[in-house]
């Protein structure tokens, strides 16, 4: 049994997600974000008992590759507090919201992080708080280039998605673990960064709600995506929400999830610290982050800069294959997937 002292934590953390399998250590696959913040706890050994005795919960399970700027975990970590007289039994839990010679949470763990994760802040949370259940909100960013995009077009589209609607047709179906499709979207925007390259400028979609399903912002930003391209009509964001009459989902590819960003968790009572000498550290460390990856953006120009010249003539050049313009097949005559129904029966059959 451990005579430490602990407290229980929520922890605000961002990770660049391209080398990571997905946030959750449950994916089978080597890394995951979880996987190196728990390697860091044990490391720094802030960690009280395993991770079932350490009451962990996530917000969020972002897939392989997406990244995060406020993705919130919580669990029993090590204090330097000694126990108040009044917590109720609790044995070795500090329960007040005291921080004062506290353990530098941010700065200890940040020390032993891989470049690629941090943690931003921490705040005392009371033992009943769970990462994903105590959620007000979430907000997610998807990152594009304008290119040809009619974004007049892609703003009717996503406004469409506001308000309380069944996402059956904008996700990636679970029907043994979820029954329920309706979700409720709260904000779309979308607005220009200052952010350019040539002639072409980099744009964000934002998009709140109080939680979403599996692959649904990557599923609604493929269908805007569409939208822009001129592909598809604003109304067919309506007909895909009508669940009455579209049973069963269009097949088509999700956007990509390089470009997408776990942006914030919205908590009552939750606001996160860091000590002036951390959160130091971490603004100097995410500047020279930036500045890497600014300098391989260069390099990459550079190179661009040096292609060879194409010439005129094309009987010089090696044979390429013709490239067929893939044409587009609308959404209304695609093949569909199953339906939830049809999904729930043939796990039936097979129980």
């Amino acid at each position: 049994m451990s005579h430490h002292s602990k407290r229980y934590v929520a922890l605000k953390v961002t990770y660049f997600g391209k080398r990571f399998y997905g946030f959750a250590s449950e994916a089978q696959m080597e890394p995951t974000v979880e996987s190196e913040l728990f390697k860091a706890f044990e490391k720094t050994r802030l960690l009280v008992g395993d991770k079932k005795e350490s009451q962990y919960s996530r917000c969020g399970r972002t897939d392989k590759g997406v990244s995060s700027v406020g993705q919130v975990i919580a669990l029993f970590l090590r204090s330097n507090l000694k126990i108040s007289a009044t917590n109720n039994g609790n044995s070795g839990v500090v329960l007040d919201e005291q921080h004062e010679g506290e353990i530098d949470y941010v700065g200890v763990l940040n020390r032993v992080l891989p470049n690629d994760i941090r943690i931003m802040g921490w705040c005392p949370a009371p033992v009943d708080f769970h990462a994903r259940f105590s959620c007000l909100s979430r907000e997610y960013k998807y990152f594009f280039w304008k290119e040809n995009l009619n974004i007049p077009a892609i703003e009717v589209a996503g406004n469409k998605l506001v308000g309380e609607h069944d996402f059956r047709n904008f996700c990636k179906m679970d029907a043994a673990n979820v029954h329920n499709y309706r979700r409720c979207i709260t904000l779309f925007e979308i607005s220009s960064t200052d952010v350019r390259y040539n002639d072409n400028q980099l744009w964000v979609i934002k998009i709140r709600g109080s939680a979403f399903l599996w692959h649904q912002v990557r599923c609604m930003v493929a269908v805007l995506f569409m939208v822009g391209k001129g592909l598809e009509s604003p109304n067919v964001i309506d007909m895909l929400l009508d669940t009455s009459r579209i049973l069963r989902k269009p097949q088509y590819t999700m956007a990509s999830e390089v470009p997408l960003v776990l942006q914030s968790c919205e908590f009552d009572n939750i606001k996160f610290m860091c000590s002036s000498d951390a959160g130091e550290a971490l603004r100097v460390h995410l500047v020279n982050e930036c500045q890497i990856y600014q300098l391989q953006a260069a390099i990459f120009h550079e190179a661009l800069l040096n292609c060879v010249p194409l010439s005129n003539d094309q009987s010089l050049l090696p044979f390429q294959g013709s490239k067929k313009k893939v044409s587009h097949v609308p959404l209304m005559s695609r093949p569909t997937e199953p339906s939830y129904e049809e999904r729930r029966a043939k796990l039936n059959t097979i129980a």
